[in-house]
């Protein structure tokens, strides 16, 4: 495993996501040794499969506030892996 060609990869695919990229990055460090001597992951493209959500669904909310006034949010559900 090459974490900074996976890093950049997402870096691309991900722009302004610091919070991700950084979380990305702590757990390809903490896992790079166990994975590099277990090539069979590396067949299975399991760091391919754990970086990228299997499902992300996203809904609006609308609410009204004390005014009266109508707002709508955008919500998201991210499912990074359905077993």
């Amino acid at each position: 495993m090459n974490v900074e060609k996976i890093m950049h990869d997402l870096e691309a695919k991900h722009p302004g996501e610091a919070e991700y990229l950084q979380a990305v990055r702590e757990v390809l460090i903490s896992v790079e040794d166990v994975y590099n001597s277990h090539p069979e992951f590396e067949k299975a493209k399991l760091i391919e499969r754990l970086v990228e959500p299997e499902r992300v669904i996203t809904f609006r909310v609308p609410w009204t506030d004390d005014n009266g006034e109508v707002h709508v949010n955008i919500g998201y559900r991210v499912q990074f892996n359905g077993a």
